[in-house]
């Protein structure tokens, strides 16, 4: 576990007004975590996004610059990095394999406070939140573990210590109502950011989350997977809507690969489909569809 102390950019003064030079300081704090032995650290992309100097700092007060590695605003993660430091790294567990109950454990500084560790129940899974940049994360983890402003970018843990979500948001006048980005989303997205700094994605304009199939369902038609992505609503005049996909819908496959989760689709929407004619396999009530979508290019942010 580590402090993120971000000084951001500041703007320019007016030409006509001269403001008094001051000292540099922090102009926001956060949280985050080692994931790799040689210096990888994951926090929110809302922590680090435009800024200037990130500066971290350990438990036991050492204090160095970080460098921003990869920034993905879509998914509120964010990969720094810093050198000459040896971090304990933290393992991400397989978040889909998450229930309702589940202890959680939330690490971070809130209000400064270093190394606050709250503990709470996994609330509910496959929850969406909107990002800053407007598209839905889609496969949140909701706790009741408590956050609060600082707590952002740290881990959020299972009773055996390993990294089931990365602690993003709260609701103000709510208690008990928090949210992580799931492991599973994170391990994928930082294993891109480290190579490639962002994420080139392609976009059907679908929210949607994952659902369990009955074993009946499974057994008509034959599928490979017991989990399909529900798609709870349609952007206007989107390449999925184009296609003729409608809410409600069961997307089942696409490309011919079975899609069982927001995270597979996820993956699959990459750069290089976005422009081609794509199959999606999709249950409607009882009948099961092959709709053809164009993935569009989502435009760098």
């Amino acid at each position: 576990m580590v402090r993120l102390e971000v000084e951001q950019a500041r703007p320019q003064p007016s030409p006509r007004r001269s403001a008094p030079r001051r000292p540099e300081q922090p102009t926001g704090s956060g949280s985050g975590f080692a994931f790799t032995p040689d210096g990888y650290v994951l926090t929110n992309s809302h922590v680090v996004s435009g800024a200037r100097r990130i500066t971290l700092t350990t438990l036991d007060g050492r204090k160095r610059p970080a460098e921003l590695v990869g920034d993905d605003p879509d998914t509120d993660l964010a990969v720094v990095r810093v050198h000459d430091l040896d971090l304990p790294a933290l393992a991400f567990a397989d978040s889909s394999a998450l229930e309702v109950g589940q202890i959680a454990v939330a690490v971070g500084n809130p209000y400064g406070f270093d190394c606050t560790v709250t503990a709470g129940v996994v609330s509910a899974l496959g929850r969406s939140l909107r990002s800053r940049t407007g598209r839905l994360i889609d496969d949140v983890i909701q706790t009741d573990a408590a956050l609060n402003p600082g707590n952002s970018g740290g881990p959020l843990c299972d009773s055996e210590g390993q990294v089931v979500g990365v602690n993003t948001a709260m609701i103000l006048p709510a208690q008990g109502i928090c949210f992580a980005i799931a492991a599973n989303t994170a391990s994928f997205v930082v294993s891109v950011l480290i190579h490639e700094g962002r994420i080139r994605r392609a976009y059907l304009g679908v929210a949607g989350q994952t659902v369990p199939l009955h074993r009946r369902v499974v057994r008509f038609h034959d599928l490979a997977i017991e989990s399909a992505i529900f798609v709870a609503s349609l952007e206007p005049d989107s390449p999925a809507a184009r296609a003729g996909l409608r809410e409600g819908d069961l997307i089942v496959g696409f490309d011919g690969r079975p899609t069982g989760g927001i995270d597979e689709l996820h993956k699959l929407l990459t750069e290089d489909c976005a422009g081609r004619s794509i199959p999606m396999a999709v249950l409607r009530g009882s009948e099961r569809l092959t709709l053809s979508a164009a993935p569009a290019v989502r435009a760098p942010r």
